[in-house]
């Protein structure tokens, strides 16, 4: 089973049928912002990180949040980020750059990438999230991500980012 076909029979055993799009290949925010006019939902971008041991993160957060990385991790207990390579996004989640999203944590069996949601992101009503491919946008209900996670056995970090924000400028 292709890694599509689980993400798509695993949203037919949860009865989640999302709202979707296909669009034109888009490789960052402002290339798709033009396409995502038409789906409801918080847009998000995602970030895959490494921590300085090798551990992997993914976070999720709207398209208009500005991360402090030094600040992120200090929050949840990590030395300090930098960014994933392709060759790590690829054997840890299946997908190529541009594509990343939570719904990739399908293909992390091992449970190696820890999630990190925004909170406030997650108190709204719908988030959008690639599926595995930078060529299409899903629109999904915060209860429908809830679900998704559960199934896979995953729990995400629900991280306030102002509030880091804040504490940081103290």
């Amino acid at each position: 089973m292709t890694p599509n076909e689980k993400l798509t029979a695993l949203f037919g055993q949860l009865g989640i049928t999302p709202q979707a799009i296909e669009h034109p290949p888009v490789h960052t925010v402002e290339e798709a912002l033009e396409h995502w006019e038409r789906l409801e939902g918080t847009h998000t971008k995602n970030l895959m990180l490494k921590g300085a041991k090798g551990d992997l993160w993914l976070v999720t957060v709207p398209t208009d949040r500005r991360l402090d990385l030094k600040a992120l991790a200090r929050h949840v207990g990590a030395k300090r980020f930098s960014f994933a390579s392709a060759e790590t996004l690829d054997a840890a989640l299946g997908v190529k750059q541009g594509a990343v999203s939570p719904l990739a944590l399908v293909n992390d069996a091992e449970g190696k990438v820890r999630l990190v949601l925004d909170a406030a992101m997650m108190r709204a009503g719908r988030v959008t999230f690639h599926p595995l491919v930078n060529t299409a946008t899903l629109s999904l209900t915060v209860e429908e991500v809830t679900a998704f996670l559960g199934a896979l056995g995953r729990t995400a970090e629900l991280v306030d980012f102002d509030a880091i924000a804040d504490n940081e400028a103290a």
